[in-house]
C-alpha cells in the first residue's frame, strides 16, 4: 500500500522548526515537500551546531526527504518558476510574518482566486488577526507569554522554559491537522482552506488542567515542579539510588500501589479519594518515600511494573534512543546522505498505519538549492 499522501505536493516556504515540522510530518505519510529557500543562505536551521561534515544535524532531523529549490520571490525569474510550482502544488505552507505574502501577491485571497483547490496553510507567532497578529515571535516567547512557563519548574524558584520547543512543535502538528482536515474537505468541496495556527494559540490549547484550575478557582496554578497538580501520586519519588517516576491515576491503582508498597494508607480518609490526595500530596509523598527509599530503582520499577502501577525510569536521550520499546516501534531512524549510507540519525514517525510500511531510513536532508534541475524538469513533464 503507498503512504496516505503520496501523490500530494506540498509547497513549503517554512523555515526554522513549527512549519518544517508539519511538513516533515507530511512528507512522513508519503507528501512530496519542495522546500522554498533564500537565495544564499536558505533556512536559518542550516547553521545550528551540532554539525557533521558540515552539515546541520538539526537541519536534518527535521528536513529529512524533502526538495530544495532557492528562489527569490521579488525576483520576476523566480517568480515566474514560483508561480508554476504553485500551479502544480495542492498545499503551500508559510511562516512569515502576516502581510508578508500580501505584499509579494501570494497571500491567501491573491493564490484561491486563481488556484482555487489550493490548501493555504499560514503559522505564525500570533495568528493573522488581532492587535498583536504581525509582532514576531519565538518559542521561548509565546511559551512565557502563553502560560507555560509559569507552570515549568520547581515552586519558589524562576520560570524556565520547557527543555523542547513545544512553542514551535504543538503549532507545527494543529498545522498539520489542519492541513488534513482540509484536505478532506477538498474532497467534498472541490475548495482549498487557509488554516492559520498561531503559536500562542496553540501554547493555551494544551494548558487543559491550567485552565480548568484558573477558571473554578480564580487563582492561576504555579510551578510544582514534577507533581501533577489534579492527580496524586503522579511525580518523582527518591529510592536508595535516585528518582524515578510513579503515576497512580484513580483509586484502584492506588489500592495496589498500597499492596505493593505495603502502605496500608488506601482507606485513610486523607488519602481514600484523588481529591484528598491532592490536599495532602506532601504527606503522601513523605509515606510513600519512606518506603521507596528502603530499595534502588530498578527493584522498585521491577515491582510496581509487575503489579500493574505506571512508572518509569527518569532516562537521558541516549538511553530513550537504545530504549528497547523506542526501538521495536521504530522510531530511531537513519537519515542517508545521497549515496544511501547513513549520515544521521532522527526520531521516527508517531504515526503508525496498518498496511503501510513504517521504513526505519529517511531521504537526505537536501542541500540548499540541491534539487533545482530536477523540480524543473518535473516542471517541464520530463
Amino acid at each position: 500500500m503507498p503512504q496516505p499522501l503520496a501523490g500530494l505536493v506540498v509547497l513549503d516556504l517554512t523555515h526554522v522548526l513549527a512549519g518544517p515540522f508539519a511538513s516533515m510530518t507530511l512528507a512522513d505519510l508519503g507528501a512530496r515537500v519542495i522546500k522554498v529557500e533564500r537565495p544564499g543562505t536558505g533556512d536559518d536551521t542550516r547553521t545550528f551546531p551540532p554539525f557533521k561534515s558540515g552539515k546541520s544535524a538539526y537541519f536534518a532531523a527535521i528536513n529529512h526527504g524533502k526538495a530544495s529549490i532557492a528562489l527569490d520571490l521579488k525576483a520576476e525569474d523566480d517568480r515566474a518558476t514560483f508561480e508554476r510550482l504553485v500551479a502544480r502544488a495542492d498545499i503551500i505552507l508559510e511562516n512569515y510574518r502576516p502581510g508578508v505574502m500580501e505584499k509579494l501577491g501570494y497571500g491567501w485571497d491573491d493564490l484561491s482566486s486563481r488556484f482555487p483547490r489550493l490548501i493555504y496553510g499560514a503559522v505564525s507567532g500570533f495568528g493573522h488577526t488581532g492587535p498583536d497578529a504581525k509582532r514576531p515571535a519565538y518559542d521561548m516567547v509565546v511559551q512565557a507569554r502563553g502560560g507555560v512557563m509559569s507552570i515549568t519548574g520547581e515552586a519558589g524558584r524562576e520560570p524556565v522554559r520547557v527543555g523542547a520547543s513545544i512553542g514551535d512543535i504543538v503549532a507545527g502538528m494543529y498545522l498539520a491537522q489542519g492541513v488534513l482536515a482540509a484536505l478532506y474537505d477538498r474532497e467534498r468541496t472541490g475548495r482549498g482552506r487557509k488554516i492559520d495556527i498561531s503559536m500562542l494559540d496553540s501554547q493555551l490549547a494544551i494548558l487543559e488542567h491550567a485552565v480548568a484550575i484558573t477558571s473554578v478557582t480564580g487563582k492561576p496554578p504555579g510551578p510544582t515542579g514534577a507533581r501533577h497538580p489534579s492527580i496524586a501520586p503522579f511525580e518523582t519519588f527518591h529510592a536508595s539510588d535516585g528518582l524515578f517516576v510513579i503515576a497512580a491515576g484513580n483509586d484502584k491503582l492506588f489500592e495496589k500501589l498500597c499492596l505493593a508498597l505495603m502502605l496500608p494508607i488506601a482507606d485513610d480518609p486523607r488519602f481514600a479519594t484523588n481529591a484528598a490526595r491532592c490536599e495532602n500530596a506532601r504527606l503522601l509523598k513523605r509515606l510513600i518515600e519512606a518506603v521507596t527509599l528502603e530499595n534502588t530503582r530498578s527493584y522498585w520499577i521491577q515491582k510496581l511494573t509487575a503489579a500493574g502501577i505506571p512508572n518509569a525510569p527518569i532516562q537521558n536521550i541516549d538511553q530513550v534512543m537504545h530504549d528497547p520499546q523506542i526501538l521495536a516501534r521504530n522510531m530511531v531512524v537513519d537519515v542517508l546522505d545521497r549515496n544511501g549510507r547513513k549520515a544521521f540519525v532522527a526520531a521516527g514517525n508517531p504515526i503508525k498505519i496498518s498496511g503501510v510500511e513504517d521504513r526505519s531510513s529517511r531521504g537526505p536532508a537536501p542541500d540548499l538549492d540541491g534539487n533545482r534541475g530536477e523540480i524543473l524538469r518535473w516542471l517541464d513533464g520530463e
